[in-house]
């Protein structure tokens, strides 16, 4: 996985450093917020990402790391999964040591909302990230969740089957109760524990198909991502703001 990039294009770069999606990125460069060694780029320039000076609303991109990394982070709850946070919100680099979060080009492969835990990969590497966030590559991803109520089979068959979702079937999951708690939620007796598989990452994708069910998340925590486990075979688990650098053969699997 070869950080040597050379010339390419501003909005490609943008994208991969986390700033926004490659149409959002070429929004900002049409809205002139994006410069380039000090003039206003262009849509379509070129740049080579380890040498120009690149700013976004004034603020610089630190160049391309030389060094390539790869983070497996268990994501507390309260911390938004960005590299900047325009509400000053707790980002996920702000809970890194300073040589990781400065100057390395480190920013998360997908996201877990602010209340949600658990599995967050970090990297400065953009071809995995890339080959990771393509809806092409189906990457299964487990979670366990505390839902309102317990969802009879019928509501966890449709879950399984696919829920529509602005206009789009979400893929077949899988979706097994676990067991239940009594609630302290008054206005319902129990609350339920579901482990899930998903092979795709819509926008908050199981809150929204859990509230569309009538069994609306009380919690959400990432226990893996592919072969990534915050609890990897002979290891301790990684507790809730640690981290972990992956392996050769971690890689290997990504």
């Amino acid at each position: 996985m070869n950080l040597g990039w050379m010339e390419e294009r501003l909005q490609k770069v943008l994208a991969r450093r986390g700033i926004a999606s490659r149409r959002g990125a070429e929004q900002l460069i049409r809205d002139g917020r994006v410069t380039v060694n000090g003039q206003r780029a262009n849509l379509g320039i070129k740049v080579d990402a380890a040498r120009d000076t690149i700013e976004v609303d004034r603020q610089r991109l630190e160049p391309d790391a030389a060094k390539p990394i790869y983070i497996l982070l268990n994501k507390p709850g309260g911390v938004v999964s960005t590299c900047r946070d325009p509400q000053k919100r707790t980002t996920v680099l702000d809970i890194l040591p300073d040589e990781l979060a400065r100057d390395t080009g480190l920013h998360p492969v997908g996201r877990l909302d602010a209340n949600s835990t658990g599995a967050l990969l970090l990297t400065n590497d953009g071809d995995l990230t890339f080959r990771l966030s393509h809806p092409r590559h189906h990457v299964a991803k487990t979670y366990r969740v505390w839902v309102r109520g317990i969802p009879t089979e019928a509501s966890l068959q449709q879950w399984r089957s696919g829920v529509m979702l602005d206009d789009r079937r979400t893929l077949p999951a899988t979706v097994e109760l676990l067991g239940s708690r009594r609630s302290r939620d008054r206005r319902v007796d129990r609350e339920a524990e579901l482990e899930i598989v998903l092979t795709e990452g819509r926008n908050r994708q199981i809150r929204r198909v859990a509230e569309l069910l009538g069994h609306p998340v009380l919690a959400l925590h990432r226990l893996s991502i592919g072969a990534l486990s915050l609890a990897p075979t002979g290891k301790r688990a990684l507790r809730s703001g640690e981290y972990r650098h992956l392996s050769p053969s971690e890689l290997a699997d990504l």
